[in-house]
């Protein structure tokens, strides 16, 4: 069973930044292409950012392209999500997940638990 724990979240003003982390265990990590998701109350889960397993290649929902970067360490088992220029309408649980394969693709997911990323204005 694959494990993921999230950890960084918090509370934020807008304009700052968080560094969320993502320790992955019981799995090949370098096998996986990992993403990050975010879920705000009464809106659907929405993939925000994703890299495949090598770190090669990257996406980037358009609300965050130039303010988020994802990235990963092979050797740590870790994806990170930077966040920066946060706004409010970034809060929401942020939830990392892990699909086997070379790039991101269609489920199914392996997810973590969540962490929750506040941002006030």
């Amino acid at each position: 069973q694959v494990q993921l724990v999230e950890s960084g979240g918090g509370l934020v003003q807008a304009g700052g930044s968080l560094r969320l982390s993502c320790a992955a265990s019981r799995l090949t990590f370098s096998n996986y292409a990992m993403a990050w998701f975010r879920q705000a109350p009464g809106k659907e889960r929405e993939r925000v950012a994703s890299i495949s397993r090598s770190g090669g290649s990257t996406y980037y929902a358009d609300s965050v392209k130039g303010r988020f970067t994802i990235s990963r360490e092979n050797a740590k088992n870790t994806v990170y999500l930077q966040m920066n220029s946060l706004k409010p309408e970034d809060t929401a649980v942020y939830y990392c997940a892990a699909r086997w394969g070379s790039n991101w693709s269609p489920g199914p997911y392996d997810w973590g638990q969540g962490t929750q990323v506040t941002v006030s204005s």
